[in-house]
Parts: C-alpha cells; structure tokens; sequence
C-alpha cells in the first residue's frame, strides 16, 4: 500500500510487517464530535479494517485531550470540575462512535493519565538544553530544532515575523511554545519547576513514544493539525528520540458547510449525534468515505440524499443475494465479481483512494441488481458473489439490518398470505399486507414467479 505522506509530499510503501503502528490525534473531549470529527475517524477506521481484512496486525492509538483551557472554561461555566466535564464527553464520544460502526481503538490513553511521562518528557528537553524554565511555564526552544517548518512548508523567517506581533516577555523567542504551563487553576499536577499542566502538543509526543516507540508507521490528523501541533509534535519528539517520528504522516481534509468552516459562531455546526439521528451509521459513513480523504468535503443534505439512495440498492443487492433460487446465467460471474473486488483493493492500495474503492463497491451492486432484474441470478451466482460483497461491507464498515429467525417467519408467513389473496384476486386485502410490512421497513420486490423481500434500515431523514 503506498500512502501520500505529508511531510515529504511524495507517495510512501507502507510497511506492514510485523505490524502496523498507527497514531491519530484524538478529539479535546469539552464538547460534542462532530461530522468533521466523525470523517477523519471514519477514514482511519477504514484504513485499519482493511489491514486487518489482509491478516495484517494493527496497533492503534487514539488519544483522548482532557486537560485544556477550553475543558476547564466548560467546566466553570457549568460549576463542575473539569475531570466531570471530559468525563462527560468521553461517554458521549464512546456513545457516538460505537454508533458510527467504529471499532474501538487498542488504546485510549488520556493526558491526565499520563503526567508522570509528559513530565519525564520535558525534564530530558531541558537537559539537552531544547527547553528552558521561565516565569510562565517551561517552553521549547524552536530556534534549537533547525527543520521547524519541514512539515507545514512554512520557512521560519516568515514565522518569526508573524509571530513578533504578539510578543511575550516570557519567551526567549516569539515561536517558542510551551510544554508546561505554570497554573493555580485546577486539574494542576506538581513538578521539577511549579505546579501546572501540560501543554498541549507534549501529551500526543509523550503517549505515542510510550505506546509505540519511536519512528512508528503512520501519524494522523485533520488537515487543520499541521500546525502548529503535528509541527510542534516533530519538534519535540525528534529532539527527544534524536530520530524521525513517524514514517507517513496522513492527514484527512476538513468538512465545511455550504463551503465554510464549521465554527459555532456561524451556528453551522453538525453534531455526531444529529446526523446519526437523521441518517443512521451507513449513510453517514458513505458520506465520509465518498471523496479522496485528503480533500475537503462539502456537507449537503441533497449528497445525503444520493447516498441514502445509494445504500438502497445495497440493500437490495444483499437481499436479492440472500433470496437467489434456481435460475442459472450464461454471464462470467466470477469474473465480474474477481474484478470488483480487485478494483477495490487496488483503489484502496492506491493512497487508500476510498472515492474510486466506492465505485468497485457500487460496480458489484449493479451488477448484482441487473442479473435479479433479468433473472440470472440463482444460487450459484449468489455463492460467488455474496462473499465478495459482505468482505467489502465489512471493510466500509458497512451493516445490513439483520432479521431473526421468529422476525422472518413472521415476514415468510404474510407474504405467503399475499400471494394467495392476490391469486384471489383479492388485490385490496394483499395490498394491506404490504403496507403492513412497509411499516416493519420490509419492502417486497416482485419478480417474474416469485416475491422477494428486503429489511429496509429506517432512516428518520427518509421517513
């Protein structure tokens, strides 16, 4: 698999033996995620499933920030601590994922759990002399680490410029950036040089060295963490461990709204929560998957719209799969089938370019739909395809609404009584039957010979 890597803007082989090592920057947990959040996740669930689709071992780690200014603000406003406040909001994040079909990270490490490291960190910075203890805090000395601006392409010059307009006495220099922060407010931890807390870029240096090592396989982030912190996480970590940090540095593109930032004070903002509401996990995971995941993507409730039609003929395909019988086509199936699934792999080995793994994807549920349309589809062609197609639902995390065993004698029962009333020409009496499945979200497809149905996901936007 070969991966754009930001830091030295070329394609990178990702090496996969004897495992995987992946890092991604979590969310500050003083809110709720959203869909900005829910795409970058998303993208690296997806990553990981598919490494782990080829028997390739994944050790993941995703932090969680729970101590920080914006965490502490929350906390006064509402006169709790801030231990309730990221407390909260971890629950919710677990709630909002597991809902998205996220697989749980290997670890969760949080910043408040890990002092002892962040503070072991910064006392080897300040005996090689790459960080020093002022008034405010202990900051990094950037102009001690020369490759500063390798990541961003930001020349330090030009940096220096911008940053002499807010000028801070407790600095060295204007771009240095602290690491601990001198504090009386609480959460506050004892160290070496005053009471305080971490900064913010130390925590993701100090827990991705402790769970991974140095010079580990794959960094990642939204686009909108280069700098300052992936820059600043460089930075330290390369003067800590005097080696590169991470291999590939992969970062995922914003999502705006009607082409803006999501920010609060425009209101625009999407929660997980809502659009799991309105569109459920599947839809919402296309959504994120269906542009390359460098880029920027534009949320629209019309591109919901093409993706809920979308996941329609999915559901169809799957259960056309599920109900094929007898017939028997003259068409190469495997071969339709064997290219869908290379197409796919070949898309995702390709800077995992999920937009064009998509359109494998739909490729196959196409066909599938065309063959029980024309009625080629029998048990043979099912045999071959359905494998195919749950390998790459799984790997999209993709889920099809099961039906249990009672659920479906039930739905069995009252199509067989359809048909008879239909065979009565009893048409009124068989279409409240159909109306009473359309309810249970079970849609029947009539075909030449025979009724088939399908379980519908029930989606609140579609209602």
């Amino acid at each position: 698999m070969k991966l754009q890597d930001t830091l030295s803007n070329q394609e990178k082989e990702l090496e996969t033996t004897p495992k995987v090592r992946i890092y991604l920057c979590g969310v500050t947990v003083y809110d709720e995620s959203h869909i900005g959040h829910a795409r970058t996740i998303i993208v690296f669930d997806v990553l990981r499933k598919y490494l782990e689709s080829k028997n390739i071992e994944v050790n993941f780690i995703q932090n969680f920030t729970d101590v920080d200014d914006k965490i502490i603000n929350r906390a006064k406003l509402e006169n709790v601590s801030a231990e309730q406040i990221s407390t909260k909001y971890i629950e919710h994040y677990f709630s909002d994922f597991d809902g998205l079909n996220v697989k749980r990270a290997t670890n969760y490490p949080k910043a408040t759990e890990h002092i002892q490291d962040i503070l072991d960190f910064i006392q080897k910075l300040i005996e090689k002399e790459i960080a020093y203890v002022s008034k405010n805090g202990v900051y990094f000395s950037v102009s001690k680490f020369p490759e500063y601006g390798k990541l961003s392409k930001k020349h330090i010059d030009e940096l220096q410029s911008g940053a002499r307009i807010e000028v801070d006495e407790a600095k060295k220099d204007p771009l240095d950036f602290a690491v601990w922060k001198f504090s009386d407010i609480e959460p506050t931890w004892d160290s070496p040089w005053g009471k305080g807390r971490p900064g913010w870029h130390i925590e993701c240096s100090a827990m991705s060295i402790k769970y991974l090592g140095g010079n580990f396989d794959i960094h990642g982030g939204g686009r909108d963490l280069i700098f300052p912190h992936h820059e600043n996480e460089i930075a330290q970590s390369e003067s800590f461990t005097e080696n590169q940090f991470a291999k590939i540095w992969m970062h995922v593109g914003m999502v705006t709204i009607s082409g803006e930032k999501m920010s609060k004070s425009l209101g625009n903002i999407k929660s997980i929560k809502y659009v799991l509401e309105n569109w459920g996990p599947n839809i919402i995971r296309l959504f994120c998957l269906s542009g390359h995941y460098s880029k920027p993507i534009d949320y629209s409730e019309e591109l919901l719209k093409e993706n809920l039609i979308k996941w329609r003929q999915v559901e169809t395909a799957y259960y056309e799969l599920v109900h094929a019988i007898g017939a028997n086509s003259s068409e190469n199936v495997p071969e339709m089938a064997q290219k869908s699934s290379k197409d796919f792999d070949d898309a995702l080995e390709d800077d995992f370019n999920t937009h064009l793994a998509l359109s494998a994807f739909f490729t196959l549920v196409k066909e599938t739909n065309r063959l029980a349309a024309e009625n080629h589809l029998g048990e043979i062609e099912s045999k071959t395809i359905m494998p195919e197609l749950q390998r790459m639902l799984d790997i999209l995390g993709l889920n099809i609404p099961k039906v249990l065993p009672e659920q479906k004698q039930d739905i069995d029962k009252m199509i067989q009584d359809r048909e008879t009333l239909r065979k009565e020409k009893q048409f009124s009496e068989a279409d409240k039957i159909r109306d009473n499945l359309n309810e249970m979200n079970v849609e029947l497809i009539d075909h030449k010979g025979k009724t088939i149905w399908m379980k519908k996901e029930q989606i609140k936007a579609d209602l």
